[in-house]
């Protein structure tokens, strides 16, 4: 698992600055869309939808992403759309009303491909083991669900057991990410997440023996009672896993969003030094454990798909995060899914009766989101190719996108004058290239090239680091 420390990996930041860590530690996107979430309007209803999806190539691929939002327990850190109960019964009700959805979407999708395919949530292992057959049932009842299909599913190792990863094994699932957070108790106790270290272990241990190919955990930094030295321990516990990836997340402390999160408040949340010195240690430590920094919040270990994409170019970016299928759709599927095309964005309402009456009634859930101009779709590529490339060809992309580049982004290109002092972005004739240490930073060069942002950010992102 170690690396040779003379030979950089692919992607490796080197040595993490702190001084600049703190110069661009702001509010920003994170970018998995262009424009962002927040700028989703209801101007764009079911009425608007459907028609422009009867026009799509019958033939083109589709993700689909179903959220599940049951959780057993709140999580005082999450500020993701859930619904906490303890009732299977309300689960059994959603599954029901996932399925007339799918019955009305494939009806206007029909039989395009399925190349991947996503269980989010909330908890998808809330679950019972046969309500967990059923939803794949369903999927596969409704939608062309290709051989391949990348199909992965967000775990809870304490809603785990062999019953429910056999099932996931038998509806096609063979890609998990595990929820983990931080294993130190005290830190576990702050959250309201205990979860002891045995349950991520024996979790790993049933994907592993069902023949689940990739696992990821996901961690946080910034919460309660964390500490380097606590960071320290905690990544020596969960590498003995042996995940092909991390995704380490920035916690975003958005109490108007979610007002669970004041009850960190009252704990104590660690000084932004802190949180500086917590970042360059993971990133420093996991490059030393032999992984790739894909960029922002995500490792990988050199033969992962993630890290072949990064290497090619291939490397993508849409709600679901970094991805390596390039301009597929998304299939939304649930209560506050969010379903992308290539200029239409759309999402379902967040109302859980509003959602069941609504498919009920046989009508599409669809209550808000955004339609691309010109403009931001010639932005959303630019921003791509920094958040996923970290180079642009300035004549490949004016050729693609039909624009003479240059010319184009005249002012923000001038404005980039920071970065390249500060050696993060390299500007060379017909080029702009992030340097390996700028691809720490590459949402705040993302951010130059955005033209919805208009200091309003504080109160809608989180920081950047």
């Amino acid at each position: 698992m170690s690396a040779n420390p003379q030979q950089k990996t692919t992607a490796d930041p080197g040595a993490v600055d702190l001084e600049l860590l703190r110069k661009y530690d702001v509010a920003g996107p994170r970018y998995t869309s262009y424009p962002t979430a927040a700028h989703f309007h209801e101007d764009v209803d079911a009425q608007a939808v459907v028609p422009r999806l009867e026009q799509s190539d019958c033939d083109s691929p589709v993700s689909v992403y179903v959220h599940l939002p049951f959780c057993r327990k709140l999580c005082w850190y999450c500020a993701c759309t859930k619904i906490i109960t303890k009732d299977s019964q309300r689960a059994a009700d959603y599954l029901v009303a996932l399925d007339k959805e799918m019955q009305l979407k494939a009806a206007v999708i029909g039989r395009r491909p399925v190349v991947q395919l996503h269980l989010g949530g909330g908890t998808p292992t809330f679950l019972s083991a046969a309500q967990i057959r059923q939803l794949g049932e369903s999927i596969r009842r409704h939608f062309n669900v290709t051989p391949g299909v990348e199909a992965s599913v967000e775990i809870d190792p304490r809603e785990c057991d062999e019953e429910k990863v056999n099932a996931l094994a038998e509806a096609g699932f063979r890609r998990a990410s595990l929820g983990v957070q931080d294993v130190d108790p005290r830190v576990q106790e702050a959250i309201g997440r205990v979860q002891p270290m045995e349950l991520n272990t024996k979790a790993v241990r049933l994907l592993r023996a069902r023949g689940f190919e990739s696992v990821n955990v996901d961690l946080i930094y910034g919460l309660p009672h964390q500490t380097p030295e606590t960071y320290a321990q905690t990544l020596d516990r969960v590498l003995t896993l042996q995940p092909e990836r991390f995704a380490i997340y920035s916690y975003a402390h958005v109490p108007w969003v979610n007002a669970a999160q004041k009850n960190l408040e009252r704990v104590g949340l660690p000084a932004a030094e802190v949180k500086l010195r917590l970042l360059k240690y993971i990133i420093e430590r996991l490059v030393d454990a032999g992984y790739v920094y894909i960029g922002m919040d995500h490792f990988a270990r050199p033969e992962d798909e993630l890290a072949r994409a990064l290497r090619e170019n291939s490397l993508q970016r849409n709600f679901q995060g970094y991805s390596t299928h390039a301009g597929v759709e998304i299939v939304g599927l649930g209560m506050s899914a969010i379903s992308q095309s290539e200029d239409l964005y759309y999402q379902n309402t967040k109302d859980l009766e509003v959602y069941s009456a609504r498919v009920e009634e046989g009508h599409w859930p669809v209550v808000r989101g955004c339609q691309l101009s010109a403009e931001d779709r010639i932005r959303r590529g630019v921003i791509n190719e920094i958040m996923c490339r970290a180079r642009i060809d300035f004549a490949a992309i004016s050729a693609r996108l039909g624009i003479d580049f240059s010319a184009y982004f005249k002012d923000e290109l001038a404005a980039l004058a920071p970065f390249v002092d500060d050696g993060l972005v390299d500007l060379g004739p017909g080029e702009l290239r992030i340097t390996d240490r700028g691809r720490l930073f590459v949402r705040n060069i993302a951010m130059t090239f955005d033209a919805h942002l208009s200091g309003e950010g504080e109160r809608r992102y989180s920081q950047t680091v």
